[in-house]
């Protein structure tokens, strides 16, 4: 048992494996939800894994980004994250787009030739471009909430975005979907009431900045990698 995947087949079967390998994956947004997606993506096999991302690697990165070290700072988050999915499985593919995904720019990423899409990101006219697109092309696409403000991991969960709670982010995606007649998107959200951070810090854009833990984010992530393999594996059957 000395394949990189070995472990993985005692589990899966060597089909499985063989269909994430052919499989293809677009991930919007490598930060602390984004990067553990596709680690764990990488990890597990998957053949094609395509990001999206504009950000630098921040110092304020280090305490929950996978890709944030002090060896990495200042260096473009996709680059990074592109280098680390190769060094783990050199055989995978992965094409990283250096860019700040909006509806003005939808025409630089051809959708239709994946086979699920992640969006890790946090603005919402993007989300609902990228949630929009996926629905039209009959693409499978999971959405991550808000990750920040909140300590507990255990209090994740998976559901469809119209029955979450408690997530402010959650609550005008809610609204823009059902304006736009969305009636289904499967979400990852914390039913944690956010926490008030200890001190009030804004952003460029003058709004408030979140505080963020080691391990909401990265296990948010985590769960949303998992969803994808349940579903590539299921749409093989």
């Amino acid at each position: 048992m000395n394949d990189r995947f070995s472990r993985l087949e005692l589990l899966l079967g060597k089909d499985a494996l063989q269909t994430l390998k052919n499989s293809k994956v677009l991930v919007f947004g490598v930060g602390g939800v984004g990067g553990y997606v596709c680690e764990a993506l990488a990890r597990s096999g998957v053949g094609t894994v395509d990001i999206v991302d504009n950000d630098t690697v921040a110092l304020s990165n280090i305490n929950r980004q996978i890709i944030a070290l002090s060896s990495t700072l200042g260096r473009f988050k996709v680059d990074v994250m592109q280098e680390r999915m190769k060094d783990i499985n050199p055989e995978m593919s992965v094409t990283a787009y250096n860019l700040f995904y909006t509806p003005d720019n939808t025409g630089d990423i051809d959708f239709s030739k994946y086979d699920c899409i992640i969006d890790a990101i946090d603005t919402v006219t993007a989300k609902i471009n990228i949630i929009e697109r996926a629905k039209a092309l009959d693409i499978p696409v999971i959405s991550a909430m808000g990750a920040g403000n909140k300590l507990d991991p255990t209090k994740l969960v998976v559901t469809d975005i119209y029955k979450t709670s408690m997530c402010p982010l959650a609550r005008v995606m809610r609204k823009e979907l059902r304006s736009r007649g969305i009636k289904s998107l499967k979400v990852v959200y914390s039913t944690e009431k956010a926490i008030a951070p200890k001190a009030a810090v804004t952003g460029d854009n003058n709004k408030p900045i979140p505080g963020s833990t080691a391990f909401v984010p990265p296990v948010a992530g985590l769960i949303i990698a998992r969803e994808v393999i349940n579903d590539i594996l299921k749409s093989s059957e």
